[in-house]
């Protein structure tokens, strides 16, 4: 990934003539190494430098929902805003459309008057975007620290010494890289080049299918989520957990042996979501009997005793749906991340919606994108200027487009 030479640096936490939500909240003093401080109540599990849970400080500028409406009519047809669903309620409010992060890519593809366009999300998905859309667009993220635990769990240095343990292994030639969409364009450049394909929480099973059945493959090496992959292959493939090994890139070869590695069906990469991976089976047995009738709905990144605790397991767009279809006095307790889940109890009033766990903060890379970050983006535009473009070199692009094409022609 490369950034825009004119402006390679996002911009310090207060902009000029906007605030800094975090500062202005909690009267912190801004480093570029420290996480936004959200919401209130120390949490000592959660991410380092997160208060959860509580509310996301509100922006200090009361005027910035204003001038990111007068940028954004100024701008017109000119820039396209993309909103994933874990974004803060104040920036959905201005996304064109909203979304997980594949669809959020193709609809930017499909949208090529737009010469900008500004993904409120995360730095895999702006990459992704740029892989996909067109040689005219430009794709910006409002704040280059808004990354991705997981993706960073899995870095091109760390995959490319595993594939070169699976060679030591004798088994390289009939492993197939399944790489999450969750993951940096590296990584996905890296499963191109093997023939492998990318795939989203909804069609994990179709990829693994694909990756045992039309490529023949005898295992798959799963990146970055191990949790995803192990449930995908236990719960839609008939898989046991014996058949899943976990290669830990901090270990030599992985802390596995050869015979290990030789006798799984899954090679499962140690890696996970910060938000996901934190509840447990105590969550949804307290929730349980907290919640009379409830119906227990998660995410499959959650760990593995949690999905097989809960009633429903799907991804977000499920999730989204699943409560959307429900009859009015229906229960839920949610386990994904927690903008979405409350922007679902607002959605239904007359359904009794619930986090999963009384603990578990907000996404806080994700949140890293608020009101101050997106209006400081929308009126550099406006002045003919172009903050924070993503650029994925064209040596990483192209072995990555093959393997999102490759997802993208799975049945």
């Amino acid at each position: 990934m490369t950034i825009n030479p004119a402006l390679d640096h996002t911009p310090p936490r207060t902009s000029p003539g906007v605030a800094d939500p975090g500062v202005a909240a909690v009267g912190a003093v801004p480093s570029p190494l420290a996480l936004l401080l959200l919401g209130r109540g120390a949490d000592p599990a959660s991410e380092r430098g997160v208060d959860c849970p509580g509310d996301l400080p509100p922006a200090a500028d009361p005027d910035l929902a204003a001038r990111a409406a007068a940028a954004k009519a100024a701008l017109g047809e000119k820039v396209f805003i993309l909103g994933h669903h874990y974004q803060r309620d104040e920036v959905i409010a201005f996304a064109d459309v909203t979304g997980d992060s594949f669809k959020l890519a193709q609809l930017a593809a499909a949208r090529p008057e737009a010469e900008a366009i500004i993904f409120c999300g995360v730095h895999f998905m702006a990459e992704s975007a740029d892989i996909l859309t067109g040689p005219q667009q430009r794709v910006i993220l409002p704040d280059l620290a808004a990354g991705c635990s997981m993706a960073d769990m899995a870095t091109a240095e760390q995959v490319e010494q595993a594939w070169d343990d699976l060679a030591d292994a004798g088994v390289a030639d009939t492993t197939v890289p399944v790489s999450y969409m969750n993951s940096s364009a590296a990584i996905k450049g890296f499963t191109g080049r093997h023939n492998g394909t990318i795939c989203t929480s909804s069609n994990a099973r179709r990829a693994l299918e694909w990756a045992f059945g039309a490529r023949g493959g005898e295992r798959v090496l799963f990146l970055p989520d191990q949790h995803l992959g192990r449930n995908t292959a236990i719960a839609e493939l008939g898989m046991t957990e014996a058949d899943c090994v976990v290669y830990d890139p901090h270990r030599p070869h992985g802390g596995l042996t050869h015979d290990q590695v030789r006798a799984a069906k899954m090679i499962l990469w140690r890696g996970h979501c910060s938000v996901h991976g934190r509840f447990t089976r105590a969550s949804v047995d307290e929730v349980r009997a907290r919640v009379p009738g409830v119906t227990v709905l998660v995410h499959p990144e959650c760990r593995r005793e949690v999905v097989t605790a809960a009633d429903l397991v799907g991804s977000t767009e499920y999730i989204i749906a699943a409560v959307d279809a429900a009859p009015p006095g229906s229960a839920f307790a949610i386990g994904t991340e927690l903008n979405l889940v409350r922007r679902l109890s607002t959605r239904h009033p007359d359904k009794t919606i619930v986090f999963l766990d009384r603990t578990v903060c907000f996404c806080s890379t994700m949140n890293r994108i608020d009101m101050p970050h997106l209006v400081w983006a929308l009126e550099s535009l406006v002045r003919g200027e172009t903050p924070n473009q993503i650029t994925v070199d064209p040596d990483v692009a192209t072995p990555a487009r093959k393997a999102l094409d490759q997802m993208l022609a799975l049945p």
